[in-house]
């Protein structure tokens, strides 16, 4: 059983950076795949970017590649996503969650665990 917390999130404008951060409980952290996720309202959960368990492999939707980060912190227990360039679009709230499993995955419905979100907002 992992417990994982988001936070970071906030009230940007478009071109600003901003950095999330997930902190899990439990001791198989190290040996779980992590994910980003965001949503907004009416809308399914949507893939942002993966970590393998050791956080060898990485991957990222389309949108964010060259723009987004995802990096992990396995003795402290910490997933990080860094957001340069923001865009409008990307205003959702934001999910951390893990998969018991070491490789990467993309759909949201091979994560096992999830926290309960943070909210980013870009303006204009």
């Amino acid at each position: 059983q992992v417990q994982l917390v988001e936070s970071g999130g906030g009230l940007v404008q478009a071109g600003d950076s901003l950095t999330l951060s997930c902190t899990g409980s439990g001791r198989a952290f190290s040996t779980y795949a992590m994910g980003w996720f965001r949503q907004v309202p009416g809308k399914g959960r949507e893939f942002v970017a993966t970590i393998s368990s050791l956080g060898g492999t990485s991957h990222y939707k389309e949108s964010v590649k060259g723009r987004f980060t995802i990096s992990r912190d396995n003795a402290n227990q910490k997933l990080y996503l860094q957001m340069n360039n923001l865009k409008l679009e990307d205003t959702a709230e934001y999910y951390c969650a893990a998969r018991r499993a070491s490789s990467i995955a993309i759909p949201a419905v091979v994560y096992d665990y999830w926290g309960r979100g943070t909210r980013v907002t870009v303006s204009s």
